[in-house]
């Protein structure tokens, strides 16, 4: 690049000739070093014209993309200052509030909420100083009415870390309030059929029993009925008797009349009518109080029950019942104290020797095989049949709640423990 020298009219010119040959190179020299500067700022111009065109380009893709992806959202995007004016607002959000980006600027954002959630938006601003909002909700001025929304709020800081505002996303609730009802009413219905099934399996467990309860009950119950029109008939002679005594009637004749009425037999009788009495009401009461226990829906506290008499009496009940004639190999102790809900029990127990006994149906000569003991830190039971087991295929699944289409496993052979 060349500097054009300019002369004035009143300017002598001066010739090379007329300027010594020292002050001359000098000022050439000096001329070279300037354009030389010239240029270099010229260079740095170009670069810096070019650096600026790039970032001004990046910085329109980069806006472009910001707002193709705000555009995009579905979820509400609103961010205020540290005021709680709103700085800028997506599509989503110019929809729900039927108002647009610039009319929205500089509003305060609880103006646009219903009243009852503007101390809590106001709050918010101080709260999120120290942690964000997550799952806030908040009810929104639409063009059409209240918009319920679920909102997460962040804070806004700038890069010395100083709060500058927040930054507001939102999704509308209205779907989401419908599914989520949906969801507590089908598990309220679903909660509400398995304890119905659970009360519906047991009834049935129960209903299995009433056969063999009846009988049972029968026994005693014709017993001790027999035993009282005996003391009924005994108790007329003593009557008759007394009334002889009372009429002053003679030694012979109250000695007659005692050998008439056989009543030195009835008071032989007396005493074991009596005792067989009280047995078979006992008897009765036992069997009353193993069938309450059965069939009670109340949860009582843990208390010290004989596994065994529980074990018994559910194998007299299903073995009652059943069609088969079952042998049974009982190995258990005589008796065998535990810790629990002795009605539980007894229902666990019934139901795992009703299985057995079904899984022996048509097996020829049908056996069970009762093992129980107590190792110190836990009581246990056993059962095993020589019924055919399960299938493979079910095996995985006799664990799942309310699965019925197949019997709990047994081992098909018994241990021997001696």
């Amino acid at each position: 690049m060349t500097m054009p020298l300019i002369l004035s009219a009143e300017s002598p010119v001066m010739s090379h000739s007329s300027v010594p040959a020292s002050t001359a190179e000098a000022t050439d020299d000096a001329w070279l070093s300037v354009i030389h500067k010239m240029d270099e700022a010229y260079a740095d111009m170009v670069r810096y014209q070019v650096e600026i065109e790039e970032k001004n380009q990046a910085l329109e893709q980069a806006q472009s993309f910001l707002d193709s992806v705000q555009s995009a959202m579905s979820d509400l995007l609103i961010v205020c200052d540290h005021q709680g004016r709103i700085i800028q607002i997506n599509q989503a959000a110019e929809q729900l509030t039927g108002r647009t980006a610039e009319a929205l600027a500089g509003v305060l954002f609880t103006d646009i909420v219903t009243e009852k959630f503007r101390s809590k938006i106001s709050a918010s601003l101080q709260q999120i100083r120290v942690q964000s909002l997550r799952d806030c909700e908040v009810e929104l001025l639409g063009p059409e009415g209240v918009v319920p929304l679920a909102m997460n709020c962040s804070a806004r800081k700038d890069q010395r870390g100083r709060l500058v505002g927040m930054v507001m996303v939102g999704r509308p609730l209205g779907e989401l309030q419908l599914a989520y009802k949906a969801l507590n009413e089908a598990h309220a219905d679903l909660k509400l059929a398995q304890e119905r099934l659970v009360q519906s399996e047991k009834m049935a467990s129960l209903g299995r029993l009433v056969a063999g309860v009846a009988h049972e009950l029968n026994n005693p119950i014709s017993f001790v009925y027999g035993n009282v029109h005996a003391l009924k008939r005994y108790s007329d002679k003593l009557a008759r008797y007394f009334d002889a005594i009372h009429s002053g009637a003679s030694r012979p004749e109250l000695q007659a009349l005692r050998a008439e009425m056989r009543l030195d037999k009835a008071m032989a009788d007396l005493s074991s009518l009596v005792e067989g009495t009280l047995e078979g009401a006992d008897r009765v009461r036992e069997i009353v109080s193993d069938l309450r226990q059965f069939s009670s829906c109340q949860s009582v506290a843990k208390t010290e029950f004989d596994l065994i008499h529980v074990i018994h009496s559910a194998m007299h009940w299903i073995l009652k019942e059943s069609r088969h004639n079952v042998t049974v190999h009982d190995h258990m102790p005589l008796q065998l104290v535990a810790l629990g809900h002795s009605g539980q029990i007894h229902q666990v127990v019934v139901n795992l020797i009703q299985n057995a006994v079904d899984a022996l149906e048509n097996t020829e000569q049908p056996q069970l095989w009762l093992y129980a003991g107590d190792n110190g830190a836990q009581t246990w039971f056993e059962l095993h049949d020589n019924g055919p087991g399960i299938a493979p295929d079910n095996q995985n699944r006799v664990l799942d709640p309310f699965f019925t289409t197949c019997l709990l496993y047994t081992s098909p052979s018994p241990r021997d423990r001696g």
